[in-house]
């Protein structure tokens, strides 16, 4: 009996070695500690600004929502700060388009606010666009949407490099934010060294 079921448990994990298929995650995240750097940064620069002294100036990271909260003066002085925000964020790494920009500043008594949420996790609307563009495509792979992510399963590691290289010529109006490929098997990518397990390799930087 007790070989009975080594032999099975032995013959389990053949089959599921057999049958587990590579595959990446398409992720877009954005580093907290990066991002809480880079406000410390534009806080301290801009406080520290001949034309900010004497000034109300508020620039809070809100990392639970990931949103920015901005106070000032006046719509220009906030949109000075966010000239600040932009440049010293890419210098830490972080692209402009991570800042969604769309709200407009809105008057509270004489303070100026804007509130400034950063893009975290692929939106649904955008990772539906993404899996019908790859299923579109007719390659050879699995797609599917697990939250904020998207999982591309295929049974080779050329069909996954083929998607990888596809991405590169996506166009729908979507600017680059943090984005990873995170490989559960080992894949070979075109300017980047060979990565393992879990492993995260930045992708191009305008991949949409």
């Amino acid at each position: 009996f007790v070989k009975t079921c080594r032999l099975c448990a032995i013959g389990f994990l053949l089959l599921k070695k057999i049958t587990t298929m590579p595959s990446f995650d398409l992720v877009s995240k954005v580093d907290l500690q990066t991002l809480d750097n880079a406000i410390n940064t534009v806080s301290k620069e801009i406080t520290n600004r001949f034309d900010f002294k004497g000034s109300h100036v508020v620039i809070d990271l809100n990392k639970k929502e990931f949103k920015v909260g901005l106070e000032a003066d006046s719509d220009m002085k906030i949109q000075q700060i966010i000239d600040v925000l932009i440049s010293r964020s890419m210098k830490q790494g972080l692209a402009a388009e991570v800042y969604d920009l769309s709200k407009e500043p809105f008057q509270s008594g004489k303070i100026v606010k804007k509130e400034v949420p950063v893009r975290n996790g692929i939106k649904q609307e955008d990772a539906k666009k993404i899996v019908k563009i790859i299923k579109d495509s007719g390659l050879k792979v699995q797609v599917a949407i697990m939250d904020d992510i998207i999982r591309v399963t295929g049974k080779k590691i050329d069909d996954l490099q083929e998607v990888i290289q596809a991405s590169k010529s996506w166009h729908l109006g979507l600017e680059r934010a943090i984005r990873f490929f995170r490989c559960h098997q080992q894949i070979h990518m075109a300017g980047h060294q060979r990565i393992g397990m879990e492993g995260a390799v930045p992708i191009s930087s305008r991949f949409l």
